[in-house]
C-alpha cells in the first residue's frame, strides 16, 4: 500500500545556500533537545508541516486538551553566510519503508532549494549516564570527517554499528544524491525515559561553532544543573528505598530464623 504524505507549506521563502540540521526523537532525545533549543533561541519560523501514516498511530494532546496528529516541522532562520533549516517533530516513521520515503522527501525539498550541507543529530546508547559524553561523527566524505575532527569529534569508524533511523539514513541517502553531510552521535544513557540534556549540550557546542550561530548557552547550562540535581535526588531516594527494603527483609528473615 502506498504511503500517504501531506507536506503543508506555510511560507514562501527564497533560500540562500541552506544548511539543514535534523533532530528527531531518538536515544536520549538528544537530537530533538538540541534542535528545539536552536529554534527557540534563534526565533526560527516554521515553514513546513509534514504529516504521514508512517508516523505512530496515536495523537498528542496539547496544553489546551486538543488532540493533534504526530507531525514533523521544518523551521527557517536567515544567517549572514547562509540560511538554516531546522527539522524537529513528534516522532520518526515507525517502519523501514516509511523512513526511506521520509528521508527522500526531505532531501528532495532540501535539494530543490539548493541545499549546501546536512547535519543530523542523534544519540549513542550507553549502559550508564556518561560523565563526559564523547561525540562521534560519520560523514559523506573524508573532508567532512576532517572538519569535525578539528573540533574534537571522534571518527565513528570501527566504534559503532548501524545507525538506525532518520539520523543515519538521511546522511546515507544524501551521499547517494551527491550532497555533503554528517551525523553527530553523542554518548547518552540508552533508556527510553531518559532525557539527555547534558549530552545535547555537547552536540550544541559543536553545531554552534560549526555554523557560527552565536548561541547563548547559559540558559541551557542552568537547565542542565537543575535536571542533574533532580536526577541525583531521585537516585538517592531510590537507593534509600532499596536499602529500607533490604533491612526489612533481613529483619523478617531473622525473626523467622
Amino acid at each position: 500500500m502506498e504511503k500517504v504524505w501531506n507536506i503543508k507549506k506555510l511560507k514562501n521563502i527564497k533560500f540562500n545556500k541552506p544548511v539543514l540540521v535534523e533532530g528527531l526523537p531518538g536515544i536520549g532525545n538528544v537530537g530533538k533537545i538540541a534542535v528545539d533549543f536552536i529554534i527557540e533561541t534563534l526565533g526560527a519560523k516554521k515553514i513546513y508541516e509534514i504529516y504521514s501514516d508512517t508516523f505512530p498511530n496515536c495523537v498528542f494532546v496539547n496544553e489546551k486538551g486538543v488532540a493533534e496528529l504526530p507531525r514533523v516541522e521544518v523551521y527557517h532562520k536567515k544567517l549572514k553566510e547562509n540560511d538554516l533549516l531546522l527539522v524537529s517533530g513528534d516522532a520518526q516513521p515507525i517502519d523501514e519503508r516509511g523512513c526511506y520515503d521520509f528521508c527522500d522527501k526531505l532531501l528532495e525539498l532540501f535539494q530543490n532549494n539548493k541545499g549546501k550541507e546536512i547535519i543530523s543529530l542523534g544519540g549513542l546508547g550507553m549502559k550508564d549516564v556518561p560523565k563526559s559524553p564523547r561525540i562521534y561523527c560519520a560523514g559523506t566524505d573524508k573532508e567532512i570527517l576532517q572538519k569535525y575532527k578539528t573540533q574534537g569529534v571522534n571518527n565513528s569508524a570501527g566504534m559503532v554499528g548501524p545507525i538506525v533511523g532518520v539520523s543515519g539514513l538521511l546522511i546515507g541517502l544524501a551521499r547517494k544524491r551527491g550532497l555533503k553531510g554528517a551525523t553527530l552521535l553523542v554518548e547518552t544513557l540508552g533508556h527510553p525515559t531518559y532525557l539527555g540534556i547534558k549530552e545535547a549540550r555537547e552536540l550544541l557546542k559543536v553545531v554552534n561553532k560549526t555554523l557560527k550561530l552565536g548561541l547563548d548557552m547559559n540558559s541551557l547550562n542552568q537547565e542542565v544543573k537543575i535536571i542533574e540535581k533532580e536526577i541525583k535526588e531521585r537516585i538517592e531516594k531510590s537507593v534509600a528505598i532499596k536499602e529500607d527494603k533490604r533491612k526489612a527483609k533481613k529483619e523478617t528473615l531473622n525473626y523467622i530464623g
